[in-house]
């Protein structure tokens, strides 16, 4: 860490052999940012794009599951928003949005495919089984073009299931559009991490040796460690704030580590030492594997390593079932509910319970301290699908939900006239995170979210 000047440079690294530890935003470092950097009231500089599998509960004998019952400001959330309550100011539902795009148009059925490959972008995407796959750039993409200038990663693409299954997966069309939501260009798809190990190494480490890498695996060597040094010289620099601040953010980190261990203990750690391939398991638990991988989200904004996220709870057709809340039948299947009452409780459930999830991370933001606000307050996230009726395969008035800061809104549902193209509100979300794109897929403007 070398220091010449009074401030603290934002891009300030700790580093030691294979690590690179990037630091919240401290009260040292304002005076080298602008006045506006430190305040809650910033424009929104940071966006996540959160993809649910196979729509939701939409409603049942006139009871709306997921949309509120009125329009406007103070609406009462519906039943998979309970969870939400919380963050009610910072919240807009947006219905009457589609994707067109994602019908049909002459191919066929593929409705879960295309459900994941336009979510994004508003883009009808090839009919292929082979390697000439064809979609659009994606938001987030677009986004990261920008935002992510003067960070450490452009964007970081997560999910809950192994990213990396090939050939034909539904109707003709290639696994690879089921296994992204992100397109940097049209033909080049972003695989994305499910593997919260390589996640870490990804956002913290720099380099090293593959062998070293699995030495601090099997040492349960902290990286924080490995920068003591400079950990050492950084906290004289520091007053008792940001003494604090940066305490509160190690231990995170340091939080972290220690519940990656605690899974790799059961896993053989010689075996693939490759950061492609690293030596480690996955959290039994989908809520333990999913709120691990939130918390390695939050530590990426919080030191600005990157800007952008895309996170897919799974994919389009996932058959991943739940006992951590009792229900035992496929997620895919069960999302064909036929209208049965009983079947429809159980899916609301699991809609439900993954948007209590979401609101983990949300609060895990919201406790994150920057400048004079918080790192939710400097962050816009998009939550929702590519389907609304799962049963009924349809991409109409879709599941959307905005929430963060300020630029956000809150506390509100805007009803948009129906087939309002889901990239009108994706171009409205990159005007308020400062990104100019004049059009976007099929967009035809913007989404007024006032």
């Amino acid at each position: 860490m070398i220091i010449s000047r009074t401030a603290l440079p934002r891009r300030t690294l700790l580093r030691g052999a294979g690590v690179a530890l990037a630091l919240p935003l401290l009260d040292a470092m304002v005076p080298a940012l602008t006045a506006t950097a430190r305040t809650a009231a910033a424009p929104v500089t940071r966006l996540g794009f959160l993809f649910i599998p196979s729509g939701v509960s939409m409603n049942h004998k006139g009871v709306n599951h997921w949309k509120p019952s009125g329009t406007g400001a103070g609406v009462e959330l519906s039943p998979i928003l309970a969870p939400l309550a919380g963050f009610r100011d910072r919240l807009t539902v947006v219905s009457g949005c589609s994707h067109l795009q994602a019908l049909p148009l002459g191919d066929g059925q593929g409705e879960h495919t295309r459900s994941s490959a336009t979510f994004l972008n508003g883009v009808h995407p090839r009919k292929t089984q082979g390697a000439d796959v064809r979609a659009g750039v994606t938001a987030d993409q677009i986004a990261a073009a920008t935002l992510g200038r003067d960070t450490a990663l452009a964007s970081i693409e997560l999910s809950m299931d192994q990213g990396f299954v090939v050939g034909n997966c539904e109707n003709g069309y290639s696994c690879v559009y089921m296994n992204t939501i992100s397109w940097r260009t049209p033909t080049t798809p972003l695989p994305t991490e499910h593997n919260p190990r390589a996640v870490f190494e990804r956002l913290f480490g720099e380099g090293g040796s593959p062998d070293a890498r699995a030495a601090r695996v099997r040492t349960h060597l902290s990286i924080l460690d490995q920068v003591a040094e400079d950990l050492t010289r950084l906290q004289r620099r520091l007053g008792p704030a940001d003494r604090a601040r940066a305490a509160e953010y190690f231990d995170a980190v340091r939080d972290v580590e220690r519940r990656l261990q605690k899974v790799e203990t059961k896993t053989d750690v010689t075996a693939a030492p490759e950061l492609t391939a690293p030596p480690v398991g996955i959290p039994d638990s989908f809520t333990d594997h999913l709120l691990l991988m939130f918390e390695l989200v939050g530590l990426a904004f919080q030191a600005d390593i990157t800007r952008v996220f895309t996170f897919m709870y799974g994919r389009d057709i996932t058959s991943r079932t739940y006992p951590e809340i009792g229900v035992t039948e496929g997620h895919h299947p069960l999302s064909h509910h036929g209208d049965k009452p009983e079947r429809m409780d159980l899916y609301k459930k699991v809609n439900t319970y993954h948007a209590s999830l979401f609101a983990r991370l949300l609060d895990r933001l919201g406790s994150m301290p920057e400048g004079e606000g918080s790192v939710l307050d400097h962050s816009m996230l998009l939550y929702g699908s590519g389907l609304s009726d799962s049963n009924l395969h349809d991409h109409r008035d879709l599941p959307m939900l905005v929430v963060g800061g300020r630029q956000a809104g809150g506390a509100r549902h805007v009803a948009a006239p129906i087939d309002t193209p889901v990239t009108n509100l994706l171009l409205t979300m990159l005007e308020r995170a400062g990104v100019e794109a004049e059009s976007l897929g099929d967009s035809t403007g913007r989404l007024d979210l006032a």
